[in-house]
């Protein structure tokens, strides 16, 4: 297969996953705002069409089919709250406009030099998934989705839950000048000089966290930051997202009981910091995680037919140098690390992916999710969001000083 003929296989390998997730809605479903956090999934649905026509077609040289609705579709411009209030396109017009816009794409991709053009291909497909799994968050927080029975639970590998690996002190790599799909925020790669760590082998379970809520976790102070202590008692909240006081959960509406094994995920970083605190220890940083992921590879595979993650260690063959395990699937992982520039740092190709978002309002998550297609997971890939957010498929895991 040729290089244009991957290109089009990528695209048309997510374009089904977009449709195939949103096929059994009603139109008033597509068209609805389900929480405040999150567009109408018709919003969604329209805004990957309008990024694909600036980038695949406007942007290598052809007439786009819907510049007008630049404005409307800008995700910087309007945030997620307001945009049930835009004359948005409706379910039936926005499939009939992101096909005439793949129609046009694909036309341009006939005539181009595919090579020359790799990141702005790559870019609009993983866009394209990464919008696929922050409609799957709409979609658990709409209640009564159900895809699919739940299956029954598979069994997590013996013993070895709260294992840790000792990271030696050095010198490590960081990011990433190789990889042509790599974001602006992964780049440029740069050496940074870590001290020895330790860091849990895998990700902390559901069984784990109980713990920490059967112990009064949520009522106990001392395990909060100042921030995260006023944030829990202004949220009122007990657990989990999407845990019940019963020891069930919601997913994708239905009600079943928490498997103890699999990593606990809807935490936010306040909560995955009370946690660490909880147990003696604290969120590794960004360094730190990159260096203990060195060699792992893409673990929970089956995630989204599954419409979750799979058992901790359940994919010890993707473990990394240093042992550890689901650093990329599973759940995305909170780490200790504000979302900043690497040294050298330039936006490309627009400043609106990363720049603007740089400070201490934002905390890095990385490794990726279940729900994270394999285009996206990647360990030097970077996820950040603010420390209160609990709808995405987040977890993590704990790290500790070595001296």
């Amino acid at each position: 297969m040729g290089l244009k003929e991957e290109v089009a296989a990528s695209l048309e390998a997510v374009r089904a996953r977009t449709l195939g997730l949103l096929e059994p809605l009603s139109d008033d479903a597509l068209a609805r705002q389900h929480s405040p956090l999150m567009s109408p999934l018709v919003w969604d649905l329209a805004h990957v069409g309008n990024y694909e026509d600036q980038w695949l077609v406007r942007e290598l040289g052809a007439a786009g089919v819907g510049p007008a609705y630049d404005d409307m579709y800008d995700a910087f411009r309007h945030p997620r709250a307001g945009r049930p209030s835009l004359p948005l396109l409706g379910p039936a017009a926005a499939r009939a406009y992101i096909a005439e816009v793949r129609d046009r794409a694909l036309e341009v991709l006939d005539r181009v030099r595919v090579a020359e053009h790799a990141f702005l291909y790559g870019m609009v497909v993983q866009h394209e998934h990464q919008h696929d799994e922050t409609m799957l968050a709409t979609l658990q927080l709409m209640g009564g989705y159900r895809p699919k029975p739940p299956d029954e639970w598979l069994e997590g590998p013996p013993g070895g839950r709260r294992a840790e690996a000792l990271v030696p002190g050095g010198l490590s790599s960081m990011g990433t000048d190789a990889d042509p799909w790599a974001y602006d925020n992964e780049r440029p790669a740069f050496v940074a000089d870590v001290p020895a760590f330790f860091i849990d082998t895998a990700p902390v379970t559901n069984g784990q966290y109980a713990e920490f809520v059967a112990e009064g976790g949520y009522h106990r102070p001392e395990f909060w930051s100042e921030a995260g202590w006023k944030w829990r008692m202004e949220a009122g909240l007990e657990r989990p997202g999407f845990w019940t006081a019963e020891g069930t959960r919601d997913r994708f509406g239905w009600v079943e009981p928490v498997p103890a094994d699999e990593p606990v995920q809807h935490v936010c970083w306040h909560e995955a910091s009370a946690y660490a605190s909880f147990v003696g220890k604290r969120l590794p940083t960004e360094e730190e995680w990159e260096k203990a992921a060195q060699g792992a590879t893409r673990g929970d595979v089956g995630g989204a037919e599954r419409f979750g993650p799979a058992p901790v260690g359940s994919f010890a063959g993707g473990a990394s140098v240093h042992g550890c395990v689901d650093m990329v699937g599973g759940v995305w992982e909170w780490t200790a690390s504000s979302f900043e520039p690497y040294p050298g740092f330039r936006a490309y190709p627009y400043r609106e992916y990363s720049e603007v978002f740089f400070g201490d309002e934002y905390k890095v998550l990385r490794g990726g999710s279940w729900a994270t297609d394999p285009a996206v997971a990647r360990v030097t890939f970077r996820n950040w969001d603010y420390p209160i957010r609990r709808q995405i498929f987040a977890g993590f895991r704990c790290a500790r000083d070595a001296v």
